[in-house]
């Protein structure tokens, strides 16, 4: 990937969820390259020109939902979207997704703020965004010039915030942790399908994604098995979880109620 793709996309920031949203519901399987021709030619996305619609599809939504990490993940929240849950549920799964496809704002999250979350000064600033970035590019073996960095700063600030993990808008800061239980429990079973149980489970990397330390994490387990969305056991270092669903369609249903 060029740096100039790399932080194109980052630069359209968090305001795209509407843009991935849509894109996710009119997705089918009927090849990448027809795909795209009937989306720019009926131009759901509603846009001025076809290069932006192009720019959209291209830098944001094929590297994070087609070739992202996990690859496809349009079918992690087409089941979702399917079911007309409210943006609350489907919010944190689409940062998740972007996260995951990000490196990068993956990265800042969990080394510039989770630390930060812990301590009495929750303002995350743009200046210091940005060197954190360019030492994050410059361990790389890259480098990239000093306004890029402003940009991706700004942008990943402003992800975040339409994320959910920061809030305000000329000053931002972290905003109180919150993962509704029914979202907490669908990212359980995606990592879960990814092939992660028990402990480990319980101790995934991902939900730092979050602010969420162990202890959150035990307690939402305890929620979602308290809702019915999930079977979960704990008898110290021992943990037992067993799901109601084998795909994330079912496990879309359990959400909703659905469940057999």
């Amino acid at each position: 990937m060029t740096d100039r793709l790399y932080t194109s996309r980052l630069q359209k920031g968090g305001a795209l969820l509407d843009d991935m949203r849509t894109l996710v519901r009119f997705w089918k399987d009927q090849g990448e390259h027809r795909q795209k021709e009937w989306i720019v030619s009926e131009n759901i996305l509603g846009k001025h020109s076809r290069t932006r619609a192009l720019d959209v599809y291209q830098e944001a939504f094929v590297p994070r939902f087609i070739k992202g990490n996990p690859p496809e993940a349009w079918k992690i929240v087409r089941p979702l979207e399917d079911r007309d849950l409210s943006i609350e549920i489907v919010r944190p799964i689409y940062y998740w997704i972007t996260a995951r496809s990000e490196p990068i704002l993956y990265d800042f999250v969990v080394e510039e703020i989770v630390p930060k979350a812990k301590s009495m000064d929750l303002t995350v600033r743009v200046d210091e965004a940005e060197r954190w970035v360019q030492k994050k590019i410059k361990s790389q073996g890259r480098s990239w010039s000093r306004s890029v960095s402003i940009r991706v700063a700004q942008s990943m600030l402003a992800a975040l915030r339409d994320f959910g993990i920061l809030e305000g808008k000329a000053k931002k800061q972290i905003a109180p942790s919150y993962l509704p239980v029914e979202s907490f429990a669908y990212l359980a079973f995606c990592l879960f399908k990814s092939g992660a149980s028990g402990e480990k489970l319980i101790k995934h990397d991902d939900w730092r994604l979050f602010l969420l330390n162990q202890s959150v994490v035990e307690r939402l387990f305890l929620d979602a098995h308290q809702s019915g969305f999930l079977r979960y056991e704990a008898a110290g270092r021992i943990h037992r979880l067993d799901f109601f669903a084998n795909t994330m369609e079912e496990m879309a249903d359990v959400i909703v109620g659905r469940r057999n």
